[in-house]
This record gives C-alpha cells, sequence and structure tokens, in this order.
C-alpha cells in the first residue's frame, strides 16, 4: 500500500490502494473502477475494505444530489442518514443548495474516512458531522431539524449477496427493513429519499407512498445498466 500520507496518520483498518498488486481479491473489481467511484481517488481517498460494496458512483451520486435539490424551497437542510465514505454527502456539499448538512455514521472509522474525503473535495467544514447512531440522532439532536429537512438514506443492503435475487425483499434487509426506516424517517420529515438495491420490490416500495399517493422511483444507471434506485418520498419537482 502506497499513499502520500505517513502511515500511522491513517486509522486502522483504513486504506488507500495505489497499485493493483495491494489490493485484496474480493474488492479488485471494485478499485478497477475507482475513479467512477470517487473521481479524485488518486488524491487520497480513504476507504475500508466494507466500503467499497456501498459507496455510491460519483456520476450517480451528483444525479441524485441533483434531483433532491428539487424539493421544496423551504427544505434548506439536508441529513444524509448513513453518510458511509461519504460519496453522496460530498456532492450534497458541492451543490450549494442546502443551508446546512448533517452526516450521521455509527461507525468511527467509517465516518473518519467520510470526512478525510469530503477534505479532499474541499467540503469537509460544508458538513456537521454526527458519530451515532441515526435513529438516536433523529429523536433527540436533530429532532428540532426535521421540520425543513429532506432525509436522505443510503441504508446498508446487507452485503453485495442482493445481487443474488432477481427480487430483493426489502422487508428481510440487513440490519434496517424497508418499512423500520421509513417509519423512523417520516416520523418527523415529509421528504424522504431511499436509496435501494436495483433489483427491490416495488410493490413493496408502492406501500410507502403517503396517504396512497404517488412516489418517484427512479433507477440510477451507469453504462447502460442500472446501478440503483431511489424512492422519492414527498413533493419533488423532478424533471
Amino acid at each position: 500500500m502506497a499513499t502520500d500520507e505517513a502511515a500511522e496518520d491513517i486509522p486502522a483498518g483504513v486504506h488507500h490502494f495505489d497499485t493493483a498488486e495491494d489490493v485484496p481479491f474480493e474488492i479488485s473489481k471494485y478499485w478497477h473502477q475507482r475513479k467512477s467511484i470517487f473521481s479524485r481517488y488518486d488524491e487520497g481517498i480513504w476507504m475500508t475494505d466494507d466500503l467499497w460494496f456501498g459507496v455510491t458512483p460519483e456520476p450517480v451520486a451528483k444525479k441524485i444530489s441533483s434531483d433532491i435539490a428539487s424539493a421544496p424551497a423551504s427544505k434548506r437542510i439536508l441529513i444524509d442518514a448513513f453518510a458511509g465514505a461519504g460519496g453522496n454527502t460530498i456532492q450534497f456539499a458541492l451543490s450549494g443548495r442546502w443551508n446546512q448538512i448533517f452526516a450521521v455514521e455509527k461507525d468511527a472509522t467509517v465516518l473518519a474516512c467520510a470526512k478525510h474525503n469530503a477534505e479532499i473535495y474541499g467540503v469537509a467544514k460544508k458538513i456537521v458531522w454526527i458519530h451515532g447512531d441515526v435513529f438516536d440522532v433523529l429523536a433527540k439532536k436533530l429532532k428540532f431539524q426535521l421540520k425543513n429537512a429532506v432525509i436522505f438514506g443510503s441504508p446498508p443492503w446487507g452485503g453485495p449477496t442482493y445481487a443474488d435475487y432477481e427480487v430483493f425483499d426489502l422487508d428481510v434487509m440487513e440490519p434496517y427493513s424497508l418499512t423500520a426506516l421509513h417509519q423512523a424517517f417520516s416520523k418527523g420529515a415529509s421528504h424522504v429519499v431511499l436509496y435501494l438495491p436495483r433489483t427491490s420490490a416495488l410493490e413493496q416500495i408502492a406501500q410507502i407512498a403517503q396517504d396512497g399517493g404517488k412516489m418517484k422511483v427512479i433507477h440510477y444507471c451507469m453504462f447502460g445498466s442500472s446501478k440503483a434506485l431511489c424512492a422519492y418520498i414527498g413533493g419533488f419537482a423532478i424533471e
């Protein structure tokens, strides 16, 4: 492993791979796509092994950021419920759309990666970083912000095995089911966006539409294939 920073400055479990020879086999295909994941990867992006499986590719994160910006003008706060490596949070900050951005992550090592990666993109100081369980954070620390907030949730999907299913059952998604996420997020926020596996069962998503109303479900594609989908709950004027 080679990096521009001293090895002792990098937390345990974090890496920046410069050459293919250093990359573990199970993440090698993701490393070869690293410039699509973070265009500035070579400037010292930090990752853990697990983060490679869940980070949003940068072109997708940019488009999601553009789409989520179509929320009503009164919504000036963005809460990224599962910050991960920071791919989405960084794009939200770069957009200039939000007065406040809160990035929540329960894993301290992962949060260190996200903050470091945001520093590479020059937006770390535009983000409030919160180490904690998002459900506790929403109920306590951010409960007064929810009225004017959009919650973006890109939850863990239970690892790459989700791709083994022709139709992915969101009620058994681990560690948080679709129902649990929707119930927790919609308690205080009227506008919620969930980033879900591309094979998600659409009938399950339809069941959470507010008061039987419509929601937007958008597939995000790269190189002709869907990478994931987002369910937009609430009024979004996406064109």
